[in-house]
């Protein structure tokens, strides 16, 4: 007869299952650890400490500022668990901010908080957990793991406003197999009242609003600082060829950016077309211009089972933004390794160079990868343009 599973999967007792929580000093992860304390398991609170002491010390709504370290240490002795404090500093500024500067260096627009998942939370946490003979690793993050027929699945959160999956597509089947997310069957509303009833001084701690190292929202300034040659001027150009002005640099413009692009006197409204890195030049036309039909994604990261999609296609949902909904398209090969082109079913204008593109079957996450910039996509075929209408 096989052994019962607990609720976290595995076949022995709570209390013989060591179980790290990642705590940010949130009520989310505050709230996942005292959970499993209250369930009975053997829990050790663990805090990434991303800055240098100074930095740390910062009040801003931002996460692993100086406040929620001594925020998670607090929700650490009231439910009477160990705590430790992890200095990633030196990874994260090289895994996550200078890959951030380079990327809006060459035109993108990037995601910090998955680079940050997919690095120091589980690629580091995920081995400090090992570590300490933890039998998983588990985060506060809204999404849900499933077991399916062939192993862990990522699926989305029941709570679709608080939904992460967007952020969590790099995560690979092995960190999928020690993560837990006990927050994926909640509402937000419900972990709020849960650890009002735990007894947490954090329940209505608001959520954090800002990327962490970008307190202010000023990405720019964060870009001069790291990369301090980086502001170059050029011009400002219609698609029609016209020069309409000048610019201090691209790290100021993203594409699909509206407002602040110092120019006027058109019929139309303008907005960034694309950005030339190799020239310093903001390219801007109508926002019909925006709209494509297809685009292809980098360095992908597959969930759905075997090596990909298969050549003749494969109908899914993608979603180019995390604030946007999934959208109808057909998976394609790439043609090159680790990645595939995308063919969306009807034309759509947030297709942003450096973004996440993430692949959905239903609730099902299949996977993801990053958007590429337009001269480096390759053409695809009309078969499947043509087959996308059915999904």
């Amino acid at each position: 007869m096989a052994a019962l599973l607990n609720s976290l999967g595995f076949a022995k007792a709570p209390a013989a299952t060591r179980v790290v929580v990642a705590m940010s000093g949130g009520v989310d992860s505050s709230v996942t650890a005292a959970m499993l304390k209250a369930d009975g398991y053997d829990v050790v609170g663990m805090t990434m400490q991303l800055y240098d002491h100074g930095a740390a010390t910062s009040k801003s709504k931002a996460c692993c500022a100086g406040q929620d370290i001594y925020d998670a240490r607090r929700v650490a002795d009231r439910i009477g668990i160990p705590h430790y404090v992890v200095d990633y500093e030196g990874t994260f500024k090289s895994d996550v901010m200078e890959r951030f500067a380079d990327a809006y260096i060459a035109g993108e627009t990037p995601v910090p908080c998955i680079l940050c998942n997919q690095t120091v939370k589980f690629r580091d946490l995920l081995k400090a957990a090992t570590d300490l003979d933890a039998d998983a690793l588990a985060t506060g993050h809204y999404v849900r793991r499933v077991q399916g027929d062939h192993g862990s699945e990522l699926h989305r959160a029941v709570d679709t406003d608080r939904d992460q999956s967007y952020f969590l597509f790099a995560t690979t089947p092995a960190q999928l197999d020690m993560l837990r997310f006990p927050l994926g069957d909640l509402t937000k509303a419900e972990t709020r009242a849960l650890g009002m009833k735990l007894g947490l001084h954090v329940a209505d701690k608001p959520d954090s609003q800002d990327i962490c190292f970008v307190p202010n929202g000023s990405y720019a300034d964060v870009i001069a600082k790291l990369r301090p040659h980086a502001a170059i001027a050029g011009d400002i150009v219609h698609m029609d060829g016209r020069v309409l002005g000048r610019h201090d640099g691209i790290i100021h413009f993203t594409v699909g950016q509206r407002r602040g692009l110092g120019v006027g006197g058109e019929v139309e409204p303008l907005y960034v077309v694309r950005l030339e890195p190799e020239a310093a030049r903001v390219v801007v036309g109508p926002k019909q211009a925006l709209l494509r039909n297809s685009f292809s994604v980098r360095g992908v990261n597959w969930l759905g089972g075997g090596e990909g999609p298969p050549a003749e296609g494969l109908a899914a949902r993608v979603k180019l933004r995390n604030t946007q909904p999934p959208v109808p398209a057909q998976i394609f090969p790439g043609g090159v390794a680790d990645h595939l082109l995308v063919v969306l079913a009807a034309p759509e204008g947030a297709v942003t160079p450096g973004q996440a593109c993430v692949i959905y079957d239903g609730e099902r996450v299949l996977g993801g990868g990053w958007i590429e910039r337009p001269e480096r996509e390759r053409p695809h075929n009309q078969r499947g343009r043509q087959a996308v209408a059915s999904v």
